[in-house]
């Protein structure tokens, strides 16, 4: 059994408001030195069954028919045994 984290973050070129809205917040709260702050996602799960070679390939495509937006959004993963 191998464990996969998957980070999902949008592309740079699309603008954050979540993490514009958390930037504001915490300036507010005193943090001035907070800058170009952007909030993703974290999906991990465990995978069974393949090669490792063969696991990456099966995640890669996971992430671009169904847990990224490939369009908006950049993914990175990393598979553990």
């Amino acid at each position: 059994m191998a464990k996969a984290r998957v980070i999902i973050t949008l592309k740079k070129t699309i603008m954050d408001a979540q993490g514009q809205t958390a930037e504001n917040a915490l300036h507010n709260l005193g943090y001035r030195g907070v800058s170009n702050l952007r909030i993703g996602k974290v999906v991990e799960m465990e995978l069974d069954g393949a090669p490792k070679e063969q696991l990456s390939a099966q995640l890669d495509k996971m992430c671009r028919e169904l847990l990224a937006n490939p369009i908006i959004e950049d993914f990175q993963f990393e598979i553990e045994d």
